[in-house]
């Protein structure tokens, strides 16, 4: 039957693990969230209605605040894992890598920890006056944490080039190095690109960079493509 087909095929089955898991929803409400920012922005620039604007600006302020309250709490899972990373000395033998790591997870922390401290406030249970200034830090730590992992990217690729330079291809072990090099090196692209993305979001945020709704709605869009790309390779 064309039901059993439907529902026994295994991309639904792939598409039910990554829903389960918190990350898959978030990447998906994010995308949302986000392509709602760009286009509200552009019916705004194209003068749309007031009408046709504000589903955009409610989905854009309800999935926000719906991710807001599934995060709360991950501020301890990066902390822990800024504590494995200075101690990985193993793992993460490079000085480099292990304190951009560190630098990333503490960031991201501190992100994650002021923005608890706004939830409160932004569901409308108790309001408080320091909101904002805590939201102001918190996207200083965000940046923080993303300057690092660019930081983190951008050396990675060049490891990888200075390896790549000493492999022969003319080998059969040459051969397997390099496509190995050229995996690591798409998975740090793709991330890099990520993080440039997001920068957006806390830069125009803090008023760093004069970026509008709509570049940061399509960055924050594209960043968040890739989230979803990524979580569904490791719920396969």
């Amino acid at each position: 039957m064309v039901a059993d087909a439907v529902v026994y095929h295994p991309t639904v089955s792939h598409y039910l693990k990554f829903v389960a898991t918190t990350a898959g929803r978030d990447k998906l409400l994010r995308t949302l969230q986000y392509f709602s920012r760009f286009y509200a922005w552009y019916l705004l620039r194209t003068n749309g209605t007031r009408a046709e604007i504000a589903p955009y600006e409610a989905v854009k302020k309800q999935f926000g605040l719906a991710r807001k309250l599934l995060r709360f709490g991950k501020n301890v899972e990066h902390l822990k894992a800024a504590a494995v990373a200075a101690d990985s000395k193993a793992s993460l033998p490079d000085p480099v890598l292990r304190y951009a790591t560190v630098g990333r997870q503490l960031g991201y922390a501190g992100y994650l920890t002021l923005d608890a401290a706004t939830l409160a406030d932004a569901l409308g249970v108790r309001k408080w006056e320091g909101a904002k200034r805590a939201q102001r830090e918190a996207y200083r730590f965000w940046a923080m944490g993303l300057l690092c992992s660019v930081v983190a990217q951008a050396y990675t690729l060049y490891r990888l080039r200075e390896r790549e330079a000493k492999v022969d291809k003319k080998e059969g072990e040459g051969v397997v190095e390099s496509k190995r090099i050229a995996l690591e090196r798409s998975a740090s692209q793709l991330q890099l690109l990520s993080d440039l993305c997001d920068l957006t979001v806390p830069t125009s945020a803090l008023g760093w960079i004069g970026f509008d709704d709509g570049f940061v709605g399509l960055a924050g869009t594209v960043s968040s493509l890739i989230g979803v790309y990524t979580q569904w390779k490791k719920t396969a």
